[in-house]
C-alpha cells in the first residue's frame, strides 16, 4: 500500500468515529447535563389505618360463609336420587 491509501483510511475512519459519536449523543443526550430524578417511596409500616364503619361493621354479610338454601338441590346422574326418580 501507498502512503497516501493508508492517510485516506485513516481520514474515512477518524471521519467515521467523529459522526458515529454526534449522531449517539444526538439520539442518547448528553448525560451530565440533566440531573438524574428518581421516584422517592415511601417506607413501609405497621401501622393499620382506622376502617370504615359503613363498609366494615359487626352485623355485615360474611361473603366468605357457604349458604346453603332447602330445596333446592338437583339431582346429578349417576346418583341414587336421580335413578328413583325415573
Amino acid at each position: 500500500m501507498k502512503k497516501t491509501d493508508i492517510a485516506m483510511i485513516i481520514l474515512i475512519a477518524t471521519v467515521g468515529v467523529m459522526v458515529s459519536f454526534f449522531v449517539v449523543r444526538g439520539i442518547l443526550g448528553n448525560a451530565s447535563s440533566e440531573p438524574q430524578k428518581i421516584q422517592v417511596i415511601d417506607p413501609i409500616n405497621a401501622d393499620m389505618p382506622e376502617v370504615d364503619e359503613r363498609i366494615f361493621n359487626s352485623s355485615a354479610i360474611n361473603p366468605s360463609v357457604e349458604v346453603e338454601i332447602e330445596g333446592s338441590t338437583v339431582p346429578q346422574e349417576g346418583t341414587q336420587d336421580s335413578a328413583e326418580s325415573e
